[in-house]
């Protein structure tokens, strides 16, 4: 439909999640219009986020360097871990102000329809890291899905043999929430999960 060049660019902008064709079109036409310096610019910071970002060989966040500014930062408690399913995870975490600790990122959630068994996921080097690093508590802060529980239900099958105390994130009604438009799994675990005042 297009020319070749645009029409590249826009199949290219629509593999991206959460970008449709129509966005597509819209952005590949939006970089045709800015300055050439500005759509430079955009090409190289993508290139060099290709070229320079790894993952932590420690928590397996993403970093520039041989290890994370979290891992690195000598003020965290290093006895104190939060497993995530994926490192985008941490910053939701992170934006509480309440997590002092360290994290370790899994690469995804065990599901066996998906062919994803704790094999492919960062098992071996979660357990290593509690053995060397003094870990006394793993946080389980996988999605509160089927496989999010699965994996969380994994993990401490593995971890508390070895004497880590292993905690799960709570889940219930969000704040300001309607109980009325609460669904039943949604309420059961609030209920469940309640506290004393």
């Amino acid at each position: 439909m297009f020319e070749a060049p645009i029409q590249r660019l826009i199949d290219e902008l629509s593999r991206l999640p959460g970008i449709g064709q129509k966005s597509a079109q819209r952005l590949a036409f939006h970089l045709l219009t800015v300055e050439e310096v500005d759509a430079r610019r955009l090409a190289e910071a993508i290139v060099a986020m290709r070229e320079q970002v790894r993952l932590c060989q420690r928590c397996f966040n993403v970093t520039d360097s041989a290890e994370c500014s979290i891992c690195r930062d000598l003020r965290r408690d290093s006895s104190l871990v939060c497993v995530v399913e994926r490192a985008q995870d941490i910053v939701v975490v992170e934006k509480t102000g309440e997590f002092r600790g360290r994290y370790h990122v899994l690469g995804g959630a065990i599901s066996p329809i998906e062919g994803i068994g704790p094999e492919q996921l960062r098992m071996r080097e979660l357990v290593a890291r509690t053995a060397a690093e003094g870990v006394k508590e793993v946080i389980v802060a996988t999605n509160p899905t089927v496989e999010g529980d699965t994996t969380a239900l994994y993990i401490a099958r593995i971890l508390k043999p070895l004497g880590v105390r292993v905690s799960r994130l709570a889940s219930g009604l969000p704040v300001g929430g309607d109980l009325d438009y609460a669904d039943e799994i949604t309420l059961g675990r609030a209920l469940s999960g309640r506290r004393d005042l």
